[in-house]
């Protein structure tokens, strides 16, 4: 059954799941409160994640967490410098047929045949490697002998990085670190989350996952965030938020100093698609502006590159987004 098919029950039912499946991953998850409300914006919304922490921070356990909640396949793969494309995307063996002594190559699926991939420290791996799952995010499908073969639905894919040690790693380029509907970082947790991690995480008690919404729910909740209303006025907003982060054309001399390269109109795309997919999740049927601030910073943290000058000030992307949401004259709505 499609969205459009669905009844008005259909959809608040639906809908009412949404909210449940944040208190289910939140079993074994303590705080961490918008990182998963960013996670599940980007499942809704299609979407891959960039995600960027330290080592310890539960990145491995919420990925994990959430498919179990989700209801559908999860695989790891750790990458490494030795890894081949092969790895990821699957090869082809030698079988025979028994009844006619035939001989003839199979196509054995790799770890990225699953709903959802963790692809942890993707930045440890050779650019021919990262080439092959960025396709494959891309496409949703993978090709291997002139053969291509279709993805698993939903896919989603939450790549992490690890920002303290970069020695022999290879960096994304700008324009593959694009193709990532949300840079999300993860940092330490408050005193009081500290203490109820080693409180849970130290005992004998362990939290039962319960499926709260399966495939064919996922699917038809993400058509559904395409059909969250949003004001033209907003669209407008949104664009030249976006046109005022390209140092060429923004009449901003922040900006101007600042910033060395602006973000494209799929930086506008992903704003306007997140803040649906943010309004859905909190029951509403139309993007309001707090939708689009909320996500704005995860949207635009990889897409606006600073210059020398700021870093060497300490102003990042993310001080960039915040001068820009401060200046840029909102609509009346």
């Amino acid at each position: 059954m499609t969205s459009t098919q669905l009844t008005e029950q259909d959809i608040k039912t639906l809908l009412a799941k949404l909210p449940s499946l944040k208190k289910e991953i939140q079993k074994v998850i303590v705080g961490q409160d918008e990182i998963l409300d960013e996670l599940l914006v980007a499942f809704l919304a299609g979407g891959h994640c960039l995600l960027e922490g330290v080592p310890g921070l539960a990145k491995t356990l919420i990925v994990k967490t959430m498919s179990q909640a989700l209801h559908l396949s999860f695989r790891r793969i750790q990458f490494t410098p030795d890894l081949m494309p092969t790895d990821i995307v699957g090869t082809e063996i030698l079988e025979e047929d028994h009844v006619t002594g035939k001989r003839f190559f199979k196509f054995n699926k790799g770890p990225l045949f699953a709903n959802i991939i963790l692809a942890d420290e993707i930045n440890r791996t050779p650019p021919k490697t990262q080439s092959a799952l960025l396709e494959a995010m891309q496409e949703f499908e993978v090709t291997y002998g002139g053969q291509t073969y279709p993805l698993d639905k939903p896919f989603f894919i939450l790549a992490t990085q690890n920002p303290i040690e970069q020695a022999g790693t290879y960096p994304l380029p700008e324009a593959q670190l694009d193709r990532f509907l949300l840079l999300i970082k993860i940092g330490y947790p408050t005193e009081a989350e500290e203490y109820e991690v080693l409180n849970r995480t130290t005992g004998t008690a362990k939290a039962t996952i319960n499926a709260i919404i399966n495939a064919e729910e996922i699917q038809q909740a993400q058509a559904l965030v395409r059909q969250v209303t949003i004001n033209e006025d907003l669209i407008r907003y949104v664009s030249s938020l976006i046109r005022a982060t390209r140092p060429d054309t923004t009449t901003l001399t922040y900006v101007k100093e600042w910033v060395r390269w602006g973000a494209g109109p799929r930086a506008g795309q992903a704003l306007i698609l997140t803040a649906k997919a943010r309004a859905l999740l909190k029951g509403r049927y139309s993007v309001l502006m707090e939708d689009i601030h909320a996500m704005a910073i995860p949207v635009l943290r990889h897409r606006i590159l600073t210059n020398f000058k700021a870093e060497a000030e300490g102003i990042t992307s993310d001080k960039v987004t915040e001068e820009l949401i401060q200046l840029i004259q909102r609509p009346l709505v």
